[in-house]
């Protein structure tokens, strides 16, 4: 199962998620639901731009955790 850390970032960053959607050019909601982990995939073009503004690397935001999948329930 993937997990999504971006929460974890921008604290990390002091950054609050508004201020990141702005920057990279998506919305509060979309930004919202990756942070919750609420999306089934991401565009490489948007981690790129996440990446970039928060100065990281993608697996700063993502990471594997071996188990069961939430589909698989």
């Amino acid at each position: 199962m993937i997990i999504i850390r971006l929460d974890r970032v921008l604290a990390d960053r002091k950054m609050r998620l508004n201020d990141l959607a702005a920057e990279v050019g998506i919305s509060n909601v979309n930004l919202s639901y990756l942070k919750t982990g609420k999306v089934k995939a991401i565009r490489f073009s948007t981690l790129d731009a996440i990446c970039k503004a928060l100065k990281c690397q993608p697996g700063d935001i993502l990471e594997y955790v071996e188990g069961e999948d939430e589909n698989d329930e």
